[in-house]
């Protein structure tokens, strides 16, 4: 049997999967990329997906799970920070993106250096999107075309959310593509993965663990929805499109792969769920939030350490 985990996208809240995936690694005494024969990302995802999966010196897992946690515990703030004079200019992202890339891009940096997609550990899928051939884009490690792609540079693009960062620029072979967060087309990867996973091991049985990031929980009200136009529903929407997606993938899967299917989400009870609360109260919650899922998962989360170890 193939082991495919699939993270979804989410902002700050990327601390709840990378937290839960440190309660799983705990527990088998393994890496991520010991346990998974392949690992999708979305936006913040993908960032975990990339991270968990970069190679030290020995040939072993650079970072745990806990070490990303820390990333937004310690990052965050760096990510999503902007000047005053950002946030006048921008008009809180309705005249330009909400945030400079100059934060997330030294954070991308410090950690992931010049390091190259192909010396992944295990095989990753990120997702983006191409705004300049209007189409969805996929990077594939184990493909030749992005092998030598620095992993900072996928992690830019495929965290580029409209309007709260400028679309990345990233070079591939001898053309640049120009591509933005994948979630504007799929926030949940898990079905993309299952595709890629009858590619990749055509003769194996497939089981997929997906992580979610918290569910949505402020309703879009219709006596203030209904009189909107594209200004007001530009934030809703998105969010909209992001939870959405998310949730239609999951049904799908639960179908197709039954008791091969797992699914990891909460319902927001103490955190925020804007993708860029970085605030040191909602950081806490975040951690609150993953430690409740935990506990009221105790059973899901036992039956998915089983089948990962067998």
């Amino acid at each position: 049997m193939k082991k495919i985990l699939s993270l979804d996208g989410g902002g700050i809240r990327g601390m709840i999967p990378a937290l839960i995936l440190s309660e799983i690694e705990k527990q088998t005494g393994k890496a991520v990329s010991e346990i998974f024969d392949l690992v999708a990302g979305t936006s913040t995802g993908g960032i975990l997906a990339a991270g968990l999966n970069i190679p030290d010196e020995s040939g072993k897992a650079k970072y745990s799970a806990q070490d990303l946690a820390d990333l937004y515990d310690e990052n965050g703030k760096k990510i999503f920070s902007r000047s005053f004079w950002k946030g006048v200019s921008s008009v809180a992202g309705l005249g330009d993106e909400k945030y400079s890339a100059e934060g997330i891009e030294s954070v991308l940096e410090k950690y992931f250096g010049n390091e190259v997609y192909g010396k992944s550990l295990s095989n990753v899928l990120i997702s983006s999107y191409d705004i300049e051939k209007r189409s969805p884009y996929f990077f594939k490690s184990w493909r030749e075309e992005w092998k030598n792609v620095k992993l900072r540079e996928i992690c830019r693009a495929t965290s580029a959310a409209p309007t709260y960062f400028e679309p990345a620029k990233v070079k591939v072979g001898d053309t640049y593509k120009y591509l933005i967060d994948g979630g504007v087309f799929i926030n949940n990867p898990a079905m993309s993965a299952y595709a890629e996973a009858k590619r990749l091991f055509p003769d194996e049985e497939i089981m997929i663990l997906s992580i979610g990031t918290g569910q949505l929980t402020r309703p879009v009200e219709y006596e203030h929805a209904k009189n909107w136009g594209k200004l007001e529903w530009l934030i809703p929407l998105l969010s909209c499109m992001f939870d959405g997606v998310s949730d239609a993938v999951d049904y799908q899967l639960e179908n197709i792969l039954g008791d091969n299917y797992f699914r990891l989400q909460t319902s927001l009870h103490f955190a925020s769920d804007d993708m860029d609360n970085a605030s040191n109260s909602n950081i806490l919650s975040l951690k609150h939030e993953a430690e409740y899922m935990i506990e009221n998962n105790k059973e899901l989360i036992h039956s998915v350490i089983e089948r990962l170890i067998k």
